[in-house]
Parts: C-alpha cells; sequence; structure tokens
C-alpha cells in the first residue's frame, strides 16, 4: 500500500477580474490586486510552516503572482503545469459573473460554453493530473497553487467523487486547504 500524501492546495490570491466581479477561467495574463498580493504573502508564510517538498502551480499568471512569495519563503523552485489551470469557460470569459446565472447551467457537470470545458472535463483533467503525480510522488508534502473550482475538483477526486458531486463551496482567495491523499 502507498504510503499517503499532503495536498496543500492554495487558491490564488484575489485578482483583478476577481475585483472586478468578471469570469476569469483559463485567460491568462490577470495579475493580482494589492489585497491578492498581500493575500499570497500571507499564504507563503502559512504555507512555510507546513513545510511542502515541492511547489506546483498553475502557469496562469494569477497563479503563478501567487507561488512567487511562496517559492521565497520556502526555498522551492516554482513548477509550472497547465493541468492546473481554472476551468475553461470559453467566450463567457471576461464577461461579468452576475450575468451568467442564466446563461450557465450549473447544475449540468457536462455543460460547458463554447470553446470552454465542462466539470466533468475539469474533473477527468484533474484526476489524471493526481494519478500521474501519485504514480511519482515528487514528495510527501505537496503544495499545488492553483484556482477556486480546481481545488473543488481536486477535492472531489481525493474524496472519491465524480464531477456531479463536487464540493459547492469555493475556498477564499489566498486560503490553502490541506488534504490527506491516499493514491
Amino acid at each position: 500500500m502507498a504510503h499517503p500524501l499532503t495536498l496543500l492546495l492554495v487558491r490564488h490570491g484575489q485578482s483583478e477580474w476577481n475585483a472586478a466581479g468578471l469570469m476569469q477561467g483559463q485567460t491568462p495574463h490577470i495579475p493580482l490586486t494589492d489585497l491578492g498580493r498581500s493575500q499570497a504573502e500571507a499564504a507563503a508564510e502559512e504555507l512555510a510552516g507546513l513545510a511542502p517538498g515541492v511547489l506546483i502551480s498553475s502557469d496562469l499568471l494569477r497563479a503563478v503572482q501567487t507561488a512567487e512569495p511562496c517559492a521565497r519563503t520556502t526555498g522551492l523552485p516554482i513548477v509550472t503545469t497547465p493541468a492546473l489551470r481554472e476551468q475553461g469557460y470559453g467566450v463567457l470569459e471576461g464577461r461579468p459573473s452576475r450575468e451568467l446565472w442564466d446563461v450557465v447551467d450549473w447544475s449540468d457537470a457536462r455543460w460547458s460554453a463554447e470553446g470552454g470545458e465542462s466539470l466533468a472535463e475539469l474533473h477527468g483533467r484533474v484526476e489524471a493530473y493526481l494519478k500521474d503525480l501519485c504514480a511519482e510522488p515528487p514528495a510527501d508534502v505537496i503544495a499545488l497553487v492553483t484556482h477556486g473550482d480546481t481545488i473543488r475538483a481536486i477535492q472531489a477526486v481525493v474524496a472519491g467523487l465524480g464531477p456531479d458531486a463536487m464540493p459547492a463551496v469555493t475556498p477564499h482567495n489566498g486560503s490553502i486547504t490541506r488534504l490527506e491523499f491516499c493514491p
């Protein structure tokens, strides 16, 4: 039996589009706000005390900008991967989130916007990534800097749940969610 891995899921700090209430998805260039940078610094301090052995980040700017202070406080290099990107919302990215409640079918895990990705596809992407990560774990404690929906998908995969049963609550910007994962 494989020994458990500890996953430290760091949600990126507040981005300019979070503050503006815009749907971000996989739009790559969205920077952190001043508050987001403060959240990233606070997460970095907390993360240093949890002693991860590796620091892996989504390759989207808001996650990388959150990972940078984490790298400074832990002394770890940042490894980036597109596997930890947020769910893609295609043509809906950049639109006000409040306008999307009547457009998006939040109850259907197979629904996706044009050019986007369904929750089922996000779940499958995360599940494949975790399977690869567990095949040859780079450390016993792994910090993953990522996004809200991606964290919810990781939580579902770790709990053995499908995309229809992902947690409803998205962790706050700059928060760390600790999971024990027994692959």
